[in-house]
């Protein structure tokens, strides 16, 4: 599990560097993170969680956050309706209502187990806008983006055995041909 681990770092090393450079994430933003540890590890989704695997994945969850500015939300499983664990201040920021549960490997999913255990102060809401995120193992995340959801073509397509994919997001453009936007980093052209 050693090495296997030591793949998982350089994959998410990789990652971060990625999402860095591209210029999206903004503090401040909120960044869901879905993340099925099973997929990492190449079983099936729900059959072989690993806090393990999680540990390492937060790792480099938290030097994201910590070089962007960004509020960092994970994703529950489908045995919790896909609710997201946050800080309580990121809920208060966002004004979301708390609902009550508490994440384990099996209602919720390893890595908001994990997860749950690091944050000071962790709650549970249903919903929120995300400005951008990242789906490790194809756990659903697009309906906790803003509109309208822009996929990110990264050069790192997996995480261990997990095919991940990355999102941001940009306000709706409107008011048809007459119409003019501003230039901000919400219309840019994709990466």
């Amino acid at each position: 599990m050693a090495g296997f681990n030591q793949d998982v770092q350089q994959d998410m090393e990789a990652v971060v560097k990625e999402w860095i450079e591209s210029g999206h994430l903004h503090e401040g933003d909120l960044f869901v993170i879905g993340c099925s540890t099973s997929e990492v590890a190449g079983k099936n989704i729900g059959t072989s969680g690993s806090e393990d695997i999680a540990a390492v994945i937060f790792q480099f969850v938290e030097k994201l956050q910590q070089q962007t500015g960004i509020r960092i939300v994970f994703q529950c499983c489908e045995h919790l309706n896909r609710a997201l664990l946050m800080e309580r201040k990121t809920m208060e920021y966002v004004n979301a209502e708390e609902v009550s549960a508490v994440p384990v490997p099996t209602a919720g999913g390893s890595m908001a187990s994990y997860v749950y255990k690091q944050m000071q102060d962790p709650v549970l809401v249903e919903t929120i806008q995300a400005h951008a995120g990242m789906d490790i193992g194809e756990t659903m995340i697009g309906m906790h983006l803003k509109r309208v959801a822009i996929p990110l073509r990264f050069n790192k397509r997996n995480i261990g055995n997990a095919r991940v994919a990355f999102a941001r997001t940009r306000p709706k453009l409107i008011g048809g041909e007459r119409a003019h936007y501003q230039k901000t980093h919400a219309n840019k052209s994709c990466k």
